[in-house]
């Protein structure tokens, strides 16, 4: 087989030898080398190559371009044959395929289901930099095996921006194969301004394309977050001599091949982030580079991830320039500013360090390995897996010794996300399985009904699936969801012809068991759940009076959470789908209505009332620990804060801030977190909200610290400071820096402030005119006196002629006080 001569060609001997001589190496070739296509078919011709050599590719695009170019190259057209293509939707190989180019999820599903990759040869992991979850994790567990099982298999990690000496590390410091390629030169132009707003890309992108094509030869690749921008970019690029072809992983495949085809008229490719790396837009001379990209971070607010948009690094924009060099000389015009360029991050952060990682949990606790334990290129953050261990809990995948149970072991076999494995496995019939089918594909793409301000329930999409209309209904949207469906379909060894039948509420339930949500109060709209967040969707929306929601998908707004998409949940259906999270409480809880503390018996699911009935008598314990609870969750804003108490808290919190620890938090947030402890004994024999304000606030606190501690208090950070002639001044601690307020000259005779805390709080003095108006402020006495005070003094001096104003104001007799 001859192969063509490509940049990468030079290196592949060194490769081929490398990998004869040990397991694992570390190839190295800037974009366009060819190292994609070639290293797999040279490695292919290898002795060692007896089984299939695996290539792994970050996207489906990407991966579906990959396998069509080497099959040309070997004179077979397409994928099927020498040459496999498997992603989430295609599956094209036979007992011919010596090379699979897969997709990173498929192939942390196949080391699941066969831990020695039998009859496996190779696996090389394609654009290893972009360090995606999948990627990291498919590594480590290849990693892990071929240490325990398979010392024969060869790991190979690719890419043009790699971090080398990490990498090589990683895998046992093998050897580093570098290709310096054949690039073309690359202009690089940036703008002078900024963009203010990412929301202003596509008025600004479609600005720069117009002016590339009148300046510059070639086709144009432009790099936009994601397919709003595309599209609106896109409507703003009407009537141009050129043919617009956006390019993104949610587009059919026929239209992706549309855009990475030649054509005979200039093209403007309208692409994400997938355009960066692995793939070859022909004719390319241009690149306009906004300069954003869509990446998942995890909301610590709701333990989500989400997309958010977010500058690209400097390493993603010379990939992204490299991209107009492939060919020919070209031109890299960027939407940012040089100096912006200059502070952008080095490298993009790994998807393990941002995102939500309970299918990494799963997966971990399937491998049978704990996540410190296998070889990750960073270690997953501990808040984060402790999140996604507690959530696999509450989906029945973790036992109460956090190991895997047979739910999670037959979640981790669904290649999805573990929440919606729960929710595919939660169907019993085949009505249901179908709907939960549905359900799956629907959540795991975009809402396929357009806008902001749509209504949140998920039936109106899921009746878009099998024939209703809607008039903001996005139509490549739903295809995609229906393929997806079938793929779920075949999961859950369904018929293709089964009609869903059954309610979505309990099986969305079963996935999201934390995002049930019950109406709260009489307000329209307003929701908690089970998680203990707040949430909301819109007064008008038809599910705004629903008693209880199955929450599908939400949105941080704030402090509470926009309800995206729900489902109405039955009463009957939640008790029966959870029966062992159901519990009566008997106690006393806060009604807001009354102001006060009542004996109640309710029924709880988690933080959410079901059913609440008033009793007779509570414990007196209980209610002064619900009125207090009440109090705290009211901001304890129901408390006398006198200037006393607020002058205390502040003293103590310097202190706290001076020596330490040992000294209590008196903070909002602490005092609300320990009210059952400080609050709640005082509130004994109290019903009533009203009641708590007629507490002695200032004793209350002050019996928080010992008495060690109090006298410690009163010698370092006195509530007043003794001045001369028997007078003395309070010091306003609740500030940002503690002052003392006094007439100038009340000062007289004082050369210096003495320290608080031994020096280790700060004092600030303002003096005062004769009419109690400040004049000036210092931290340092003595040095105003013999300062600033002559600037003071001499205007001083002709509005106050009867107050005395001495030139060594330290060395004078202060006025007498006067008599009473």
């Amino acid at each position: 087989m001859t192969l063509p001569e490509l940049p990468v060609t030079e290196a592949l001997p060194r490769l081929a030898a490398a990998l004869r001589e040990g397991a694992n190496a570390v190839l190295v070739a800037p974009p366009g080398a060819g190292k994609t296509t070639l290293a797999p078919l040279a490695l292919m011709q290898e002795p060692w190559a007896t089984g299939r050599i695996l290539v792994l590719e970050p996207r489906r695009v990407a991966a579906r371009a990959a396998a069509r170019r080497m099959a040309a190259l070997i004179g077979e057209g397409q994928p099927g044959g020498t040459i496999g293509l498997a992603t989430r939707l295609d599956r094209l190989v036979s007992d011919r395929t010596r090379v699979e180019v897969v997709t990173e999820g498929l192939l942390v599903r196949r080391l699941q289901s066969d831990p020695s990759l039998e009859g496996v040869a190779a696996v090389l992991f394609d654009e290893a930099h972009e360090r995606n979850l999948d990627t990291d994790l498919a590594l480590a567990f290849c990693l892990d095996m071929q240490r325990a099982l398979r010392p024969d298999l060869r790991l190979l990690a690719m890419s043009a921006t790699l971090d080398v000496a990490r990498f090589v590390g990683l895998l046992g410091d093998c050897p580093l194969i570098e290709s310096l390629g054949r690039a073309f030169p690359v202009q690089v132009e940036h703008r002078p301004r900024d963009l203010k707003d990412s929301r202003d890309l596509p008025e600004a992108m479609a600005g720069a394309i117009r002016e590339a094509l009148r300046a510059h030869p070639g086709d144009v690749l432009a790099f936009l977050p994601g397919w709003g921008e595309i599209r609106r970019t896109a409507e703003r690029l009407a009537g141009i001599e050129a043919e617009v072809l956006p390019l993104h992983g949610e587009m059919p495949p026929a239209e992706q091949d549309r855009a990475l085809s030649p054509s005979d008229r200039r093209k403007v490719v309208l692409a994400t982030s997938i355009a960066e790396t692995s793939l070859t837009v022909p004719g390319v001379r241009i690149v306009v580079d906004g300069g954003f990209r869509r990446t998942p971070r995890l909301d610590p607010a709701t333990g989500l991830s989400r997309l958010a948009t977010v500058r690209i690094s400097r390493a993603a924009a010379d990939q992204r320039a490299g991209r107009a060099g492939r060919t020919a000389p070209g031109v890299a015009i960027r939407l940012w500013s040089e100096a912006l360029h200059r502070g952008l991050p080095l490298q993009d952060r790994p998807e393990i360090l941002e995102a939500e990682l309970s299918g990494l949990a799963l997966d971990c606790a399937a491998w049978g390995a704990a996540p410190a334990d296998l070889p990750f290129l960073d270690a997953p953050p501990a808040g984060a897996l402790a999140a996604a261990r507690a959530l696999l809990a509450q989906l029945d995948a973790l036992d109460g010794a956090g190991r895997i149970t047979a739910m999670g072991r037959a979640m981790a076999r669904m290649g999805t996300h573990p929440r919606l494995a729960r929710l595919l496995l939660a169907a019993e019939d085949d009505g249901e399985k179908a709907l939960a089918a549905d359900l799956a594909a629907l959540l795991e793409e975009r809402d396929p009904i357009r806008g902001r301000d749509q209504p949140c329930d998920i039936n109106l999409r899921l009746e878009l699936l099998h024939g209703a209309d809607h008039p903001d209904a996005d139509r490549p949207t739903i295809q995609r969801i229906r393929r997806a469906g079938a793929v779920h379909r075949r999961r859950l060894k369904l018929h293709g012809g089964a009609l869903p039948g059954g309610d979505s509420g309990p099986l969305l339930a079963a996935g999201f068991p934390d995002r049930i949500a019950a109406r709260r109060g009489s307000m329209d709209g307003a929701f908690r759940l089970a998680s203990g967040q707040g949430a909301r969707l819109g007064a008008t929306d038809p599910l705004s009076r629903a008693p209880l929601l199955a929450v599908a998908d939400l949105e941080l707004q704030g402090t509470e959470a926009r309800i995206r998409m729900a489902a109405p949940l039955d009463r009957a259906a939640l008790e029966a789908r959870f029966p062992d999270r159901l519990r009566w409480v008997e106690g006393a809880a806060f009604d807001a209505r009354a102001g006060a503390v009542l004996a109640r018996r309710r029924l709880m699911f988690g933080p959410l009332v079901l059913e609440d009935h008033a009793q007779p008598s509570a414990d007196p314990a209980a209610i002064a620990a619900a009125l207090a609870a009440a109090v705290a969750e009211r901001g304890l804003r129901d408390l006398d804060w006198s200037t006393a108490a607020k002058q205390l808290r502040a003293r103590i919190g310097w202190m706290r801030q001076a020596e330490g620890e040992a000294w209590p938090d008196l903070s909002d947030a602490a005092l609300a977190a320990t009210a059952a402890d400080w609050l709640a004994p005082h509130l004994q024999g109290k019903t009533k909200l009203a009641e708590a304000k007629a507490l002695d606030l200032p004793s209350i606190l002050r019996n928080l610290l010992p008495w060690d501690r109090q006298r410690r208090l009163e010698a370092a950070l006195p509530a007043r400071l003794a001045l001369p002639a028997g007078r003395s001044a309070a010091i306003d601690y609740d500030r940002e820096v503690p002052t003392l307020e006094a007439r100038a000259q009340h000062l007289f005779g004082l050369q210096r402030m003495p320290p608080l805390a031994e020096g280790r709080v700060p004092l600030q003095v303002a003096l005062l005119s004769p009419a109690g108006r400040p004049v000036a402020i210092t931290g340092d006495l003595e040095g105003f006196w013999r300062g600033a005070w002559a600037d003071v003094r001499r205007d001083m001096r002709g509005r106050y002629p009867r107050h005395p104003w001495p030139e060594d104001p330290w060395a004078a007799e202060p006025p007498p006080p006067r008599q009473a």
